[in-house]
């Protein structure tokens, strides 16, 4: 090859490498802190107060924010999916039988609606959604969680997708501890994010079958008349308002005393009993039980990795008008 050969390969090699770091230069952002701090600065204090108000008129939202960051960000993409309503076409996630007892979805509209009017068209439901979550966490006692924004909304919902990712309170704890671990939580995760049972209810369709045809001889005796009178009927309503308090000592406080409930066999669904026993978990729950502490380290490390689970970012997805629907359908 000739000089003038060799001077265009080094050339077009410059050239690509240019191309290169210009391309890396222009990647779009992820998830950061602060992510709204130039474009709606007081996005993330409207969402507190927005949060604070709701809680002092309906106690039972912050138990709502708590599950709905669960329910959205562990199928596939933290893109608040959850929240869109049915269409003629496909049925929404909230619809399904895996999101029964879910709720309050019209409060998420009034925090939306408040950020619209101070920054239009800027913050995403998915980080509406996240942000509402640490808030109801906040004030039920637990830690405050320091999260990254910058999520931006899904445009369809995922119910196909319900089974695959969320674990039934009625599965093994191996295929529940599978489950969490596709999407990045270890053991200590797994066992302190179903610490947020220390909150909360559960209705009596989900229990029942621990108290009909026979009383599940695994449950604490002591707890067991209590049981029978909050679910009389061995086939409940599911429209009935027949539930038990998850934990009747500290029903509104997230706290490790779910973890000595559940030692002590006073967890009313059946994942609760295998978390208490599994010699996978046992150890990590006894420590919860002593440790407040060790609960909220792991507890918002886990929160942490949930809420950055495959976002969406960048141009990928929109920013919905409402929360409910898709801009194409609004």
């Amino acid at each position: 090859m000739g000089g003038k050969g060799v001077m265009m390969v080094a050339i077009l090699f410059l050239w690509a490498l240019s191309a290169t770091s210009e391309a890396v230069t222009e990647t779009e952002p992820g998830l950061m802190m602060n992510f709204y701090k130039d474009t709606c600065p007081q996005a993330e204090d409207i969402i507190r107060e927005q949060v604070k108000l709701l809680y002092k008129r309906h106690k039972n939202t912050a138990f709502s924010w708590l599950r709905n960051i669960f329910h959205d960000c562990a199928v596939e993409s933290c893109d608040a999916s959850l929240l869109l309503d049915s269409t003629r076409r496909e049925l929404g996630e909230k619809e399904h039988d895996r999101s029964f007892g879910l709720r309050n979805f019209r409060y998420i509209e009034e925090i939306k609606e408040a950020l619209e009017r101070e920054c239009p068209g800027v913050v995403s439901c998915s980080d509406i959604l996240v942000l509402s979550a640490r808030e109801g966490i906040e004030a039920v006692g637990g830690p405050y969680i320091p999260l990254k924004t910058g999520r931006r909304d899904g445009l369809k919902s995922r119910t196909d997708m319900l089974e695959s990712y969320l674990p039934d309170h009625n599965e093994s704890i191996s295929v529940v501890l599978e489950k969490f671990k596709s999407i990045g939580i270890d053991t200590p995760g797994l066992v302190a994010l179903l610490g947020s049972h220390s909150v909360g209810r559960t209705h009596c369709v989900k229990l029942v079958h621990r108290l009909y045809p026979e009383v599940d001889p695994s449950l604490n005796p002591d707890h067991v008349p209590h049981m029978l009178h909050k679910c009389p009927d061995s086939i409940p309503d599911p429209k009935a308002v027949q539930y038990v308090r998850n934990d009747r000592g500290t029903p509104m406080v997230l706290d490790n005393n779910y973890y000595r409930n559940i030692l002590d066999n006073k967890g009313l669904l059946l994942v609760d009993h295998q978390l208490a026993h599994d010699k996978r978990t046992r150890p990590i729950v006894k420590k919860m039980a002593k440790d407040q502490a060790y609960f909220f380290k792991e507890f918002t490390r886990a929160i942490q990795i949930l809420s950055e689970n495959n976002p969406l970012t960048g141009s990928k997805g929109e920013i919905r008008k409402q929360c409910n629907l898709a801009n194409k359908n609004h």
